[in-house]
């Protein structure tokens, strides 16, 4: 029978969700959400005061990422899968190159790859913990790949390759978004959904996109080319622009990331949320590095990702048991990803996650280990 090793509370965490996907969300959301009762929940997404908030997030998004001129911000239904298939169909003109580094990164290429209207992707791979870039080749007229890889803790810099022509660069943003630092002009598409950096819900995407970008889905969607409605770009970027989506949106999501992006903002917008992700992030990754049993998973210190830093453990400490032993202590959602069947833990470090409270679960990961291999 399970017993569990009780931490002192001296030692735990304030908040000890650490999930990297949906993310904590903080207390002041909540209020939010009470006060939208009853002037935005159960009204009709067709009238103001839904719109409002619509367009209040997204101006507020163009203000964080001080979107250039020309960008607009457009969101649709369905998250980042959904926002695949619909690239595939809506974006990509003949081909597409993806450099992938995790699940993430591959899902989209499967996309595109399944796409009988277009060439095979081209796919550069790193192996889980490396990255890779995309480069310029020759027939390529989408560049694709992950800010940030959320299945191993891995990021890159967003930077456009060099002599890819008017070829568009389609970055996803969905873990990076919001809590890593981003030249928006570097990028003709960044994609993201709101559940972890923005601690609302999924269910809805978002896109910052170039005019570049712009003109290519409106000439896909003239082309004659099949775009099931609810996948096509130009219906999501007509309904952006009166603040509105296809079908009926999310509300509650909505309000979750207007306070949460209006929180962010307010304490100084991307350095305030870069500066606390950066903060956590060397905090758990130097204590990695001090101890004997725990190393990060991503070798290259460049690449390690300040908003999910996956820790591998040896195998003396078993992630499963010391993951009961947290859970029965209120830390929660420490889990590595599924897929990767690894000995780790993977700790998410978006804005909303205290600083102090990485620094507790280290504190509290030594009490266990210490305990466990006694």
């Amino acid at each position: 029978m399970f017993e569990p090793i009780m931490i002192p509370a001296h030692l735990l965490p304030s908040d000890g969700r650490f999930g990297s996907g949906p993310s904590k969300v903080r207390g002041p959301q909540l209020d939010a959400l009470i006060a939208a009762q009853p002037t935005l929940l159960g009204t009709s997404h067709r009238q103001a005061p839904v719109k409002d908030l619509v367009g209040d997030v997204r101006s507020m998004l163009a203000t964080l990422f001080d979107v250039p001129d020309g960008y607009e911000v457009i969101l649709g239904n369905g998250g980042s899968t959904m926002f695949w298939d619909a690239a595939a169909f809506g974006l990509v003109d003949n081909k597409a190159q993806h450099a992938a580094f995790g699940e993430f990164g591959q899902k989209f290429a499967k996309a595109t790859l399944a796409a009988p209207y277009l060439e095979a992707s081209s796919i550069r791979t790193a192996q889980p913990g490396a990255v890779i870039l995309p480069t310029a080749e020759e027939g390529v007229d989408v560049y694709a790949w992950p800010h940030n890889e959320t299945s191993t803790g891995a990021m890159v810099e967003v930077l456009r390759p060099g002599e890819i022509g008017d070829a568009l660069t389609v970055v996803d943003g969905t873990s990076a978004a919001g809590g890593l630092f981003l030249d928006t002009r570097q990028a003709d598409v960044y994609y993201f959904a709101p559940q972890k950096s923005f601690a609302s819900d999924g269910g809805i995407w978002f896109a910052l996109v170039s005019p570049a970008a712009i003109e290519r889905i409106e000439r896909i969607a003239a082309s004659g080319r099949y775009i099931p409605e609810s996948l096509s770009l130009q219906a999501a970027l007509t309904n952006s622009r009166v603040n509105q989506t296809l079908n009926t949106p999310a509300v509650s999501t909505l309000v979750l990331m207007r306070a949460q992006l209006e929180w962010m903002l307010a304490g100084g917008g991307m350095d305030f949320v870069t500066n606390r992700t950066s903060q956590s992030a060397r905090i758990i990754y130097e204590w990695a590095d001090s101890r004997a049993w725990a190393e990060a998973f991503v070798t290259e210190p460049s690449n390690r990702s300040n908003v999910v830093a996956t820790i591998g453990l040896v195998d003396t400490v078993d992630s499963s048991h010391l993951r009961q032993h947290l859970r029965a202590n209120g830390v929660v959602d420490v889990d590595p990803y599924r897929k990767l069947g690894l000995n780790q833990i993977r700790v998410g470090m978006f804005p909303a996650v205290d600083p102090e409270d990485v620094s507790a679960l280290t504190h509290s990961l030594d009490y266990l280990v210490e305990r466990l291999l006694t």
